[in-house]
């Protein structure tokens, strides 16, 4: 008695349970092809920085043609803005995913700058900050990275002020508080490049006692 193989799959029969799923459409899979361009990209850029990253490395990580990827993407540095782009909205949807379970009040502000941290000291940091320095001495990459660093810069404040909630966010000094996180865990991300074993770079304990600080002045007395 031969058995089947288990590496394939029976086909649905008409009639039977289990029936097919209907094709995709040429957008869906155009958004599909296009989603594992960005992410190769990204993937590319975090192993060999920009300088190392090429059209044909992406593409044949993302498994299509050099052709298929110009025709999206032009030029390599509309590849990697629009890469890091890709991830840092996926990456904000996360995080105001994961802000839902916070407790509304008690340590909820330390729990944002917990989720903030992890997400800030993470590879979008470290693909963005490569693309900042290579943009320096690249007027091409500068002109292509300005916008999009204007809209993550606008999109985190918002994202931030989002996940401390309408009460604290409309607070006088909310959005130089939220400023001040931001560029600390910058500052703080930096530090860890060099000596990733100082996992402790930054107090965030420390960090929220001063936004709390902040957010109460020009507050009316309880």
């Amino acid at each position: 008695m031969t058995s089947s193989s288990p590496s394939r799959a029976p086909r649905a029969r008409p009639g039977r349970a289990g029936a097919p799923r209907p094709r995709r459409t040429q957008a869906e899979r155009s958004a599909a092809t296009q989603t594992r361009v960005l992410e190769a990209a990204l993937e590319v850029l975090l192993e060999r920085g920009y300088g190392g990253l090429t059209t044909t490395r992406v593409a044949g990580r993302a498994g299509v043609s050099r052709g298929a990827l110009l025709h999206q993407y032009p030029t390599k540095e509309a590849l990697v803005v629009a890469a890091v782009d890709h991830v840092s909205r996926c990456w904000g949807d996360e995080l105001r995913t994961q802000a839902t379970a916070l407790p509304a009040a008690g340590d909820r502000l330390l729990r944002v700058h917990e989720l903030l941290w992890a997400a800030l000291s993470g590879p979008i940091f470290y693909s963005a900050l490569d693309l900042w320095v290579a943009g320096r001495t690249d007027p091409v990459l500068r002109e292509t990275l300005l916008p999009f660093e204007r809209a993550f810069i606008r999109g985190t404040r918002a994202l931030v002020a989002e996940m401390y909630g309408p009460e604290l966010a409309s607070r006088p000094r909310a959005r130089e508080a939220i400023d001040i996180v931001m560029h600390t865990m910058r500052g703080a991300a930096l530090a860890l490049l060099l000596r990733p074993e100082r996992s402790a770079a930054i107090d965030l304990r420390l960090l929220t006692d001063i936004v709390v600080g902040l957010l109460a002045e020009g507050e009316p007395p309880p």
